[in-house]
């Protein structure tokens, strides 16, 4: 294992998206009829968040779950469907940021191993759990509490900015499968979750970001096989839209991972998820 290189992952993520490509051609095109293939306003609106939220993402390793997760129950998106639509979209931008991360070389292979099994694990439990075990509607205001923590995780973590002697990373594969878990769940936290313990535990951020970003393409192309199966596939305009933004910042946001002001770029966006996140809670009572 040890002796995997930047090269074979990167053709493993490659390899697994025309899959999922070549899936969704045959599984959705039959289905659409052309009244169907109708691009509204709000379309326009999901490229544009797309957008966003993997340039967050890219740049810090966290917040496009949580961002697009948020935005989506906001707009009365039943929980199951927001984090299948999330997670599918996510195959596609986070595909293209890990490729990206590869390139700049942005990577520990070393932790990317180490993460990137049990993270999948824990994925593919948590989309069984939300498809099949948890009702969503009961569960909605739950996931927003989960997200609002979340918010002001991202937050916290903005506020300190400390920086510590890095050392070897304790307990990352159980790590890996609780963000991976509460990530299927929730739809979002794999990055809050993974990315700001190990930077919290000394590792240099910039490979922290490119490791934990690369690893999430598995975690959410798992995820979304099992979405796949149980869900199916549900309003391809919000995936489309998601997809086309993302895969268009995804590289961008690699390269200014080492660049950005990141301590003034967490503040915001945990206060954006925090504020969104009281609003949905308040809308479930």
């Amino acid at each position: 294992m040890d002796q995997i290189t930047n090269r074979q992952i990167g053709w493993t993520i490659v390899t697994l998206k025309l899959i999922l490509i070549c899936f969704l051609l045959i599984t959705i095109l039959p289905e659409l009829e052309v009244a169907d293939i109708h691009l509204d306003k709000t379309f326009y609106q999901f490229i544009i968040v797309g957008f966003i939220a993997q340039l967050i993402d890219g740049t810090l390793g966290m917040a496009y779950g949580v961002s697009c997760s948020t935005l989506l129950l906001n707009f009365g998106v039943a929980p199951r469907v927001a984090t299948a639509a999330v997670h599918t979209a996510e195959v596609f931008t986070t595909g293209v940021s890990g490729l990206t991360h590869l390139r700049f070389k942005n990577i520990d292979r070393k932790l990317f191993l180490r993460i990137v099994v049990t993270g999948s694990i824990g994925a593919m439990i948590g989309a069984y759990l939300i498809s099949e075990v948890l009702d969503g509607n009961v569960i909605k205001p739950y996931i927003a509490a989960y997200l609002l923590v979340l918010g002001m995780v991202i937050i916290t973590k903005g506020i300190r900015n400390r920086q510590k002697v890095e050392k070897e990373i304790k307990h990352a594969e159980w790590l890996a499968f609780i963000g991976g878990l509460c990530d299927a769940i929730g739809g979002g936290g794999w990055g809050p979750i993974v990315t700001s313990n190990i930077i919290h535990q000394g590792k240099n951020p910039r490979e922290t970001i490119g490791t934990v970003n690369t690893a999430e393409f598995f975690i959410a192309f798992f995820s979304t096989g099992v979405f796949i199966l149980i869900v199916g596939v549900e309003s391809w305009q919000i995936v489309l839209g998601l997809i086309a933004g993302g895969v268009i910042a995804a590289p961008i946001g690699a390269m200014l991972t080492s660049k950005i002001n990141k301590r003034v770029l967490m503040i915001s966006i945990g206060i954006v998820i925090t504020l969104s996140s009281v609003y949905t809670i308040y809308r479930s009572l």
